[in-house]
């Protein structure tokens, strides 16, 4: 049984309007917030003598099909000995968004952008995220640039941190650029029309791949996780689709691994605190132990990120099937991501998911707060200035960004489940293959393969274990509750 009314996209924007107000999120911009976005006549500038004009170089930035608001570019170059120079340019959203303005006031509620399928909330006014403040195609726009020196076999051997003026040069999309780079499609139109930018693609993601090999063989962990996102014709659910990691997507997020991890650097060896995003090391490692050893595996009994990236390996390999629902177990054991204040001298933590000593937020200022915060205190050190935060105040903000950062991931998962049941709501009775994800004293859960969707089984199940394939049939649908349940079917 299910509703007999038909739920429709706008039915799925209340139900995240409210998801947002439970969880002390805001889903609309306030008056004091449009006046001061009605003030703002233009893009940044300034015309400081210490901005590069980096306006020439090859920038183009990779990003979903569907982005508008683009916080980075890249551009790279061969030197001698097959070392190679890397450019990372990230907006310059604070010269727009002042501390303490009303459009920061809202961003700092929120903290973050929110994206669910029938409708994006942005951090930031979307005249700033996706126009002014964005590094689009064609556009002169303040940035923060990050240059670094890699080695032949991709080391780091320098990096420095400046102001600049840059013009992206090709708006380019993960799948066309993933597509081509692997012989299954053309290069993109946008890259095609720009002299030079196909070898500077090649360039840039063998590079990237270089810096992958690096890391996972110093234990950086691969998750593959389920976070499928429906497909909207107009006010109809028409499909849900997973995303699928691709070279693309690594090439981007090797890059911003890298810079995140120099711009942190950059801070502390001009004294000051920054705001690092960490995973700490595992205090239920031994739960993680008792896992792999139920695969036939035996992990250390101290933390060892490299024996776990090996594990992780290993299985994704022989059950890539069942990865994603291994990967969730362990991505709970380990514990989530926060922000703390790290100062110079001060304990480290690092990022055992990352297996980096250094690592920050600062790649995507028009998305998350942390990363504006990054974005001024970096201004500030490279003015000689003294930071815009007192250690007391970045305390602060780390505790409510990750406190608001893990409300808004709730809402994108309780989004996720509504966009799945109003997809199914009309299939009642239909059979599908699963897989078991869940088994608790509460229930059993499954996921189906198409469309990729995750339900609880109702009736008797106590037989069924983690991994088991089943046959199950769709019994109940509550879009307002993002509830689906089957029943097993032989």
């Amino acid at each position: 049984m299910h509703s007999s009314h038909t739920h429709q996209r706008s039915d799925l924007v209340r139900i995240a309007n409210n998801a947002m107000a439970e969880r002390g999120l805001e889903p609309e911009f306030s008056s004091r917030v449009q006046q001061q976005l009605a003030d703002i006549t233009g893009p940044g500038r300034e015309s400081d003598p210490d901005i590069h004009d980096l306006t020439a170089l090859l920038w183009c930035s990779i990003d979903n099909d569907d982005s508008l608001d683009l916080d980075q570019l890249t551009v790279c170059e061969a030197l001698p000995g097959g070392a190679l120079r890397l450019w990372v340019a990230i907006a310059d959203v604070d010269c727009l968004v002042r501390k303490d303005s009303p459009i920061d006031n809202h961003a700092l509620i929120n903290t973050t952008s929110i994206y669910t399928s029938a409708r994006i909330y942005p951090m930031l006014p979307e005249r700033l995220s996706t126009d002014l403040t964005s590094l689009n195609p064609g556009e002169d726009r303040l940035a923060l640039v990050t240059e670094m020196v890699f080695n032949a076999d991709a080391t780091l051997a320098g990096s420095t941190v400046y102001r600049a003026q840059v013009r992206n040069q090709a708006k380019l999309a993960y799948d066309a650029v993933s597509a081509w780079i692997d012989g299954e499609g053309p290069l993109p139109a946008a890259a095609a029309a720009v002299p030079g930018m196909e070898a500077q693609l090649r360039m840039q993601d063998a590079m990237a791949q270089q810096l992958r090999a690096r890391r996972h063989a110093e234990g950086s962990l691969e998750f593959e996780t389920f976070q499928p996102r429906a497909v909207f014709d107009g006010e109809k659910v028409v499909d849900i689709r997973q995303q699928v990691q691709n070279r693309a997507r690594q090439l981007i997020e090797e890059v911003m691994i890298a810079t995140n991890g120099c711009t942190a650097r950059y801070l502390t060896g001009r004294g000051g605190a920054s705001l690092r995003r960490v995973v700490r090391s595992p205090e239920r490692w031994l739960r993680i132990v008792g896992v792999a050893k139920e695969y036939g595996e035996t992990l250390p009994a101290e933390p060892d990120s490299q024996a776990l990236a090996a594990f992780l390996a290993k299985r994704h390999r022989a059950d890539p099937l069942r990865f994603p629902d291994l990967s969730l177990v362990i991505v709970k054991l380990m514990g989530s991501g926060e922000y703390v204040v790290e100062t110079p001298g001060g304990p480290p933590i690092g990022h055992f998911g990352l297996a980096v000593r250094d690592y920050t937020h600062s790649t995507a200022p028009n998305r998350r707060f942390p990363d504006l915060i990054t974005s001024r205190l970096l201004k500030a050190a490279l003015a000689g200035k003294d930071a815009p935060y007192s250690n007391e105040e970045l305390d602060a903000l780390a505790q409510h960004c990750t406190h608001q950062e893990d409300a808004a991931q709730k809402v994108e998962r309780r989004m996720r489940k509504s966009e799945a049941a109003l997809l199914l709501e009309s299939r009642i009775g239909e059979r599908f293959d699963a897989v078991v994800t869940g088994s608790a004293a509460e229930g059993v859960w499954v996921r189906i393969f198409t469309p990729p969707a995750e339900g609880k089984l109702v009736g008797g199940n106590g037989s069924l274990k983690v991994g088991d394939k089943v046959r199950v049939k769709l019994v109940f649908t509550n879009v307002e509750r993002g509830f689906i349940d089957f029943v097993v079917k032989d």
